[in-house]
């Protein structure tokens, strides 16, 4: 991409040392131009209504109000950029990729971890990650299920039993579990989770894997497909594509 062409990113962190190591990073990429620096969540959103961005670099915890708040915001334009977290904190990430972000750093992070990111970030959108197959742990061996699943807790590693996992759900560049009462983010593609957890989990969809232990209920909705809910304490609802309702259907005896 052109300079002419370069996508226009706002920086946005309370620390000068972060936005200086921002800028410096962001230097390597020519198809990149740093257009603006906001200190806060509200001159991020002054800056944003005032000028046109492709991309926004977002800290969570600032003064004034969170990058989340941001990122919420940002939601209701028209045109809103892409974000992408960069933050010292990574209990936040379900949230963030709630917010339809392109992803989530957690610092420190080097020039190639930032590289991904910006290639998930302006090549595509929130639909194409929401639609696009989670094939990222396709090439990994076939074997026995492993049957437990790592996951960072209060800065310990706690091993997740699979009967724990109430369904699983694609994010970009991860993956999140909804166990019975929080959802917990794996750094596992959802076929690398399919291959970990074991032969009670049915894809329901290609951005769904369901424990069918966890099945509360079958409702078919009114284009033939079903929903399931789950036994989660929200009485989670999981959308099975009309092509699975079929082998589902089957599976079960229906």
């Amino acid at each position: 991409m052109s300079a002419r062409m370069s996508a226009r990113c706002l920086i946005v962190d309370d620390e000068a040392p972060a936005r200086a190591e921002l800028r410096y990073l962001l230097s390597q990429f020519e198809h990149v131009q740093v257009v603006g620096e906001a200190t806060n969540a509200e001159e991020a959103l002054t800056l944003l209504r005032s000028l046109t961005y492709d991309l926004v670099l977002l800290d969570i915890r600032m003064p004034g109000g969170s990058g989340l708040e941001v990122a919420a915001a940002l939601r209701s334009g028209p045109h809103p950029p892409r974000v992408i977290f960069t933050t010292a904190y990574p209990d936040h990430a379900v949230e963030a990729f709630d917010l339809e972000a392109a992803d989530y750093l957690v610092k420190p992070f080097d020039a190639d971890r930032l590289g991904r990111a910006l290639e998930r970030a302006l090549t595509s959108t929130p639909d194409d990650e929401a639609d696009a197959p989670a094939d990222r742990g396709a090439a990994q061996p076939a074997g026995t299920p492993l049957g437990r699943i790592p996951v960072q807790h209060g800065g310990r590693t706690v091993l997740v039993n699979a009967s724990e996992v109430i369904y699983a759900t694609a994010a970009p560049g991860y993956s999140y579990m909804q166990l019975a009462d929080e959802r917990v983010l794996v750094n596992f593609s959802l076929n690398e989770l399919e291959r970990r957890l074991g032969g009670h989990f049915f894809r329901a969809h290609r951005s769904h894997l369901v424990n069918l232990n966890r099945v509360h209920e079958l409702i078919p909705d009114f284009k033939g497909a079903l929903v399931l809910v789950m036994d989660d304490q929200r009485r989670s609802r999981v959308e099975v594509s009309r092509r699975k309702t079929r082998e589902l259907r089957q599976l079960l005896g229906m």
